[in-house]
C-alpha cells in the first residue's frame, strides 16, 4: 500500500495496529500491567533505568499514554536530567503532552504498580515480544490486504514482505552497544579460527592465488566491483572464480547473467571443464570419441557444483534482493556473482522521474546494503566508459573511469580492473617483459588492504585465466614455455575456447 507524501515521492503507508486488529477481530497482544510496572520502575530506580533504558522503544508499549510517558523519560535520559514522577510530569507539561498522558494523578500511579526493579531487564523483553507479535500481525494483515489487490506487483509484494520481515527483526533485537571485551572476545574468536584455516584464507577464494594473498579471499558483507572495457573477459574471469568456489571449494554461489543465456554459461563451463572447444560441443559430428569420452567422464564435476543461474533479462535490484534471500536461505550461497551491473534496472515505480546515474547510485546502495544483510560477499560486473581509450598512453583504467555512477566507487569494498596491454598493441611492459598472453588484475581500491595489481595468464585462443608458475622464493616466473604450462584444471581455473559464439556479446576478444 502507498501514498503520495507532500514531495511527491512515493512512500510505503502502515497499516495502523488499530485496523490490523479490527479487520482480525481479535485482542492484540499487549500486558497493559507490565508497561505500568516498566514505567514506574524508570522513575523510581536510577539501575534499572540503566540497565534497561536502551533497550525499550517507544513502540514496545502499546497503550498510548504510555508511549508519551515513555518519550519524557527517555528524553530527560538523553538531557542527564533527573528522572522521576515530579521530572516527567513537568517534562509532560512543557511539551503540551500530559493531558494525552492521562494527567499527573495517573503518571504518579506508575510508581505504584512495580513489583521489583530488579526483573525490569526480563520485563523489557516481555514487551519486545509482545510488540513483535502486534507488528507482525499489522504486517501480515496488511500483506492479505495487498494479495487480495489485483493491481499489486506480485514480485514486489514479495520483496517487500520479506524486507518487512527482516527489518522486524532487526529492529526488535538487535544489540546496538558492544562492551570492549565482548569484542576483543570475538576479535581474538575470528583471529583464532583464521590461524587455525589450513588454506589460510579468511574469505571466499578465488582461486588465483596471487589474488587471494592480497585480499584474503572475499570477505563476508563486501561488495566488490570487476570492471573492464568490452573484449578483456570480465564475464570468463568472473565465472571462473565461480566455477572455483564451487567444484574446488564446494561452496554454493549464485550468479545472475542479465546478458547471456543460462544454457550460454553452462556451454562455456563445459568447455572448460572438459577442454574441448564449444565449436565440437555445437556442431553435428565433430565429436570424436575421444572427445565424447572426455566430456563424459569431466562433466561430471558439473552436474553436482552448488552453482545457481539466474538469466533474468531486465532483472531489477529489488527481484535480486529477493531471489538471494530465497537462494541464502535455501541453498546457503556463499558469493553472488552479477553480469553485469549497469544492465539491472531499479524498478517502475521508483525510475520514474529519475536519471540513470541516480539508478546506479540505488543499485550500488542496495548491492552493498545486502552484502551486509546476507552476510557475504557480492561481486558486481560493470563497464568503464569510453574515456580509457581515448586517454593517451597506456590506456591502464582508473577509478573515474567508472560508467555512469561516482557512487559505485563510493560503494564497493574492492575495485578490480582487467587489463590487458596486448590488447592495446603493447607487446612489453615497463620492465621489459614480453606482454603477450599476460593479464593484469588491478586492485585499484581495497577497503580493508592494500592495493596493487596481480599478474595472470591469459590464452586468448581459450580466452582462458590462469595463475602464473611460481619460482621456490615466491616470485613471478618470467614466461613459461608452452610446453610447461600446467593444466588449467590443475590451476583451479576455467578455460572458455575461442571458437564460441560471441555474437552480441562484448566479452569476445576478438
Amino acid at each position: 500500500m502507498e501514498i503520495m507524501s507532500q514531495n511527491g515521492v512515493k512512500r510505503e503507508k502502515r497499516m495502523s495496529y488499530a485496523n490490523a486488529f479490527e479487520l482480525n477481530g481479535k485482542t492484540p497482544p499487549q500486558s497493559l500491567e507490565l508497561e505500568a510496572s516498566v514505567l514506574g520502575a524508570l522513575m523510581l530506580n536510577e539501575d534499572a533505568r540503566d540497565a534497561a533504558i536502551d533497550q525499550l522503544h517507544e513502540e514496545y508499549f502499546y497503550k498510548p499514554e504510555h508511549q508519551v510517558i515513555f518519550r519524557a523519560i527517555h528524553h530527560l535520559v538523553n538531557r542527564n536530567c533527573n528522572v522521576d514522577m515530579l521530572t516527567v510530569v513537568d517534562q509532560l507539561r512543557s511539551t503540551g503532552e500530559l493531558e494525552m498522558a492521562g494527567g499527573a494523578y495517573y503518571v504518579s500511579s506508575l510508581t505504584n504498580n512495580v513489583v521489583s526493579s530488579a526483573h525490569i531487564e526480563y520485563h523489557a523483553r516481555l514487551l519486545a515480544q509482545k510488540s513483535v507479535q502486534r507488528e507482525l500481525i499489522r504486517m501480515s494483515t496488511e500483506t492479505l490486504t495487498d494479495a487480495y489487490d489485483e493491481t499489486q506487483d506480485v514480485m514486489d509484494l514479495l520483496d517487500k514482505t520479506e524486507g518487512r520481515l527482516m527489518e522486524i527483526g532487526e529492529r526488535s533485537f538487535r544489540k546496538d552497544i558492544w562492551t570492549m571485551d565482548q569484542l576483543v572476545g570475538e576479535a581474538r574468536n575470528t583471529i583464532d579460527d583464521i590461524q587455525n584455516k589450513e588454506n589460510a584464507l579468511s574469505g571466499v577464494p578465488s582461486g588465483f592465488v596471487d589474488l587471494d594473498r592480497k585480499t584474503g579471499g572475499f570477505q563476508p558483507g563486501t561488495l566488490v566491483i570487476l570492471a573492464a572495457r568490452p573484449a578483456m573477459g570480465k564475464t570468463a574471469f568472473a565465472l571462473s572464480m565461480a566455477r572455483n568456489i564451487a567444484v574446488d571449494h564446494k561452496m554454493p554461489v549464485a550468479v545472475f547473467s542479465l546478458e547471456m543465456t543460462g544454457v550460454e554459461l553452462a556451454m562455456r563451463l563445459i568447455s572448460s571443464e572438459t577442454d574441448i572447444p564449444a565449436e565440437k560441443l555445437k556442431k553435428c559430428g565433430m565429436m570424436t570419441p575421444q572427445d565424447k569420452a572426455q566430456l563424459e567422464a569431466k562433466s561430471q564435476a558439473l552436474n553436482e557444483a552448488p552453482i545457481y543461474i539466474d538469466d533474468t533479462p531486465g532483472l531489477s535490484i529489488f527481484d535480486l534482493r529477493a531471489k538471494c534471500r530465497r537462494l541464502h536461505k535455501r541453498y546457503g550461497i556463499k558469493m553472488v556473482f552479477i553480469d553485469y551491473l549497469q544492465l539491472m534496472t531499479v524498478g517502475s515505480d521508483q525510475s520514474r522521474g529519475g536519471n540513470r546515474e541516480q539508478e546506479i547510485s540505488t543499485i550500488s546502495r542496495q548491492l552493498k546494503g545486502l552484502s551486509k544483510e546476507l552476510g557475504i560477499p557480492i561481486l558486481a560486473m560493470a563497464q568503464l566508459s569510453r574515456k580509457v581509450e581515448d586517454r593517451p598512453g597506456d590506456h591502464r583504467p582508473m577509478l573515474n573511469d567508472l560508467r555512469e555512477s561516482g557512487a559505485i566507487e563510493q560503494d564497493a569494498d574492492i575495485v578490480m580492473f582487467i587489463y590487458r596491454p596486448e590488447y592495446y598493441g603493447f607487446t612489453e611492459d615497463e620492465d621489459g617483459m614480453s606482454t603477450q598472453g599476460m593479464a593484469n588484475i588491478i586492485l585499484a581500491k581495497h577497503r580493508a588492504g592494500s592495493t596493487g595489481q596481480v599478474k595472470l595468464k591469459f590464452k586468448k585462443e581459450f580466452v582462458r585465466f590462469e595463475n602464473l608458475e611460481y619460482v621456490p622464493t615466491g616470485e613471478y616466473a618470467t614466461n613459461i614455455p608452452a610446453n610447461e604450462q600446467f593444466d588449467s584444471m590443475s590451476g583451479g581455473n576455467i578455460t572458455l575456447d575461442s571458437s564460441m559464439n560471441f555474437e552480441n556479446d562484448d566479452e569476445s576478444p576478438f
